[in-house]
């Protein structure tokens, strides 16, 4: 299974935590700066861009988003 993880440090205690159990039961797992990635949700063919690339599909998305970034 691919997981991502969306946090801004991926040394916080939860992100890490998250991403060990993860990789304990052999998923790939990939954190991501939410600052840097766009989501695309306007088309048919919705995609995530992580600093200018499009991800592959990932089978779930983790958010670990803080209240400083999120007005």
């Amino acid at each position: 299974m691919k997981i991502a993880i969306l946090s801004r440090n991926p040394d916080l205690y939860s992100t890490s935590r998250l991403r060990e159990e993860a990789e304990k039961k052999e998923h790939e797992c990939r954190v991501i700066d939410t600052l840097k990635c766009s989501i695309d949700i306007t088309t048919a063919n919705p995609a995530i861009w992580y600093k200018g690339e499009k991800l592959e599909r990932q089978d779930a998305i983790i958010p670990r988003i803080g209240a400083s970034i999120s007005d």
